[in-house]
């Protein structure tokens, strides 16, 4: 079993099933040690630990490595959290606005991206935060994008977590690199 911090019930360590092989690199973490993941078939699964329409939360992780298109943090049945955009490797978060049906439909909203790379092969504390009207993107203790407009909400799922790998599991979506210390809480926080 795998270790993640999730303050989301209360600052209770939450645990993982490891999928694939990650190692565990008892020295080579920003927070004591970290995992491996090799971008082939490694992650971690957790079973529920929150939905994302339920209100404010935050998630932040410490990354070092990985390639555009590779997940850190994703939802089952749900959309990635945390990755690094297809185009160019920078913070994205596909967490937004669910579609509306009937009489007035509107597609879900677009995906919050900003311009910093982070899978550059440095150590980057990233994170993701939802104060109930903005969404927040971080990378190193600096907010690097923020929503223009408040929205009303955020889609919702009911799934567990995936470290390391996209909502489907899917090819090109595995991290190849270092994972540590990620942490959940179900408030807006600030780093």
């Amino acid at each position: 079993m795998a270790r993640t911090r999730c303050c989301a019930h209360n600052t209770t360590i939450c645990d993982g099933t490891l999928v694939g092989d990650p190692v565990w690199q008892p020295t080579g973490g920003q927070v004591d040690g970290a995992l491996q993941f090799d971008g082939v078939d490694d992650c971690v699964v957790t079973s529920f630990i929150l939905d994302p329409a339920e209100g404010p939360f935050s998630v932040f992780a410490w990354i070092r490595g990985g390639a555009p298109g590779q997940t850190i943090v994703s939802q089952e049945r749900g959309v990635s959290w945390l990755m690094a955009d297809t185009t160019d490797g920078t913070l994205r978060t596909d967490l937004r606005t669910p579609e509306t049906i009937g009489r007035d439909p509107k597609p879900a909203g677009p995906p919050l991206i900003c311009s910093t790379v982070v899978t550059d092969g440095n150590w980057h504390r990233i994170g993701f935060v939802w104060d109930g009207s903005h969404r927040h993107l971080y990378v190193d203790g600096v907010q690097v994008a923020r929503d223009d407009a408040p929205l009303s909400s955020l889609e919702s799922s009911d799934g567990g977590l995936y470290l390391g790998s996209s909502s489907v599991l899917a090819p090109g979506t595995f991290f190849s690199g270092l994972i540590d210390d990620v942490r959940i809480y179900n408030r807006a926080v600030r780093p």
